[in-house]
């Protein structure tokens, strides 16, 4: 059995990350996948949600993920999100007033606005929040 697994996370903008990983938690549009070395092929559309990997040497990173496809094939995990963002770049503040942008535009669906818009604006934020408070937290870190 291998003991790690080469993680590669990209955006259309840029490469986030290639390193040699020894598990991953990623949001897949149907819940959360988790990665280990040698993990079953798979091919997966990707959710919005707080994703976490830890690489050899056992250091936890957070980041955010909002859509994309993940790709796993043997000794290689490829994360192409449509974007993405690491833990340490979010703003808080900002993260929490857009959820309650959100929260408010959802509670008052007679604004005529889209509500699918609203719910995945919510779900951005919530996510945003979520990766801060696991890096907070030193999650193995």
């Amino acid at each position: 059995m291998a003991e790690s697994f080469e993680l590669e996370i990209a955006t259309p903008e840029r490469l986030l990350a290639r390193v040699q990983a020894i598990e991953a938690q990623i949001p897949a549009a149907n819940g959360y996948l988790g990665i280990l070395p040698d993990h079953a092929p798979l091919l997966s559309e990707l959710g919005i949600g707080a994703m976490t990997y830890q690489v050899l040497g056992g250091q936890t990173h957070h980041l955010v993920i909002h859509g994309g496809w993940v790709e796993v094939t043997p000794g290689s995990v490829r994360v192409l999100a449509t974007k993405a963002e690491d833990a340490n770049e979010i703003d808080e503040a900002r993260a929490e007033e857009a959820m309650k942008r959100a929260a408010q535009r959802l509670s008052n669906p007679e604004l005529g606005l889209d509500m699918a818009r609203a719910l995945n604006a919510l779900k951005r934020a919530q996510a945003r929040l979520a990766a801060r408070k696991l890096l907070q937290q030193g999650v193995n870190n």
